[in-house]
């Protein structure tokens, strides 16, 4: 196994969030319309997503010139994103490298429509969990951020065997828990997750499936 990481966590502990609000408006409907992926997840209502996913201008900053720094990227450097949604964080990334050759991709076609305008050209519709169309250690470094908890187990194991093919390097970010209070914060809030592990379930299921790159967990407390 890899490295045990904290690059997107201080960003998410910025965001304040009612989980009794979110687990008693209409749960079932709401989930149901976020897993449509399409203008309510991310620019509809908060009860279905992000309640507006807009490009704020140095937010993903701290994250891109984290992993810049941590994998050792220069000019030349791949990297794919998997599950890249609207491609903020690979657009950050050229502004601090541009010599980079980034390339993501994602299943959703609202938000590869609404991607920054200067990274529309270096993406594509794809699914996380189908075998990806590269070579073996085609990317310097491959990322996943919020993606894989939306997967089912028999999908996980496809994504994490795939990121370890293409990928030099990878690191993977997703939703989990530590305690019972942090598990009943996230089945309130998530929309979208199908697979509910605690850490030393995720922790096993990458052993399990092969996968040996960095990692991180986001928590609810």
């Amino acid at each position: 196994m890899g490295r045990l990481l904290k690059i997107v966590t201080p960003l998410h502990q910025a965001t304040r969030r009612d989980y009794l609000a979110r687990m008693v408006d209409e749960k079932v409907h709401c989930m149901l319309k976020a897993k449509e992926y399409g203008a309510d997840y991310w620019d509809g209502d908060r009860r279905y997503g992000y309640g507006g996913y807009k490009f704020i201008p140095g937010r993903w900053k701290p994250v891109a010139e984290a992993l810049i720094k941590t994998y050792g990227l220069k000019a030349g450097s791949k990297v794919l994103d998997t599950g890249c949604g609207k491609a903020f964080l690979l657009y950050e990334m050229l502004q601090i490298e541009p010599g980079l050759d980034v390339v993501g991709f994602d299943s959703s076609d609202y938000g590869l429509a609404n991607a920054h305008p200067a990274v529309k050209d270096r993406l594509f519709k794809y699914r996380a969990q189908d075998r990806y169309p590269f070579g073996d250690d085609q990317f310097d470094l491959v990322i996943s951020l919020g993606c894989f908890h939306n997967l089912r187990i028999f999908e996980l194991s496809t994504a994490l065997r795939e990121v370890e093919r293409v990928g030099k390097q990878a690191y993977v970010m997703l939703e989990s828990y530590r305690n019972e209070l942090e598990q009943f914060n996230l089945q309130c809030w998530a929309l979208t997750c199908e697979s509910f592990f605690d850490t030393a379930e995720w922790i096993w299921l990458y052993n399990h499936f092969g996968y040996s790159g960095d990692y991180e967990f986001i928590y609810f407390e």
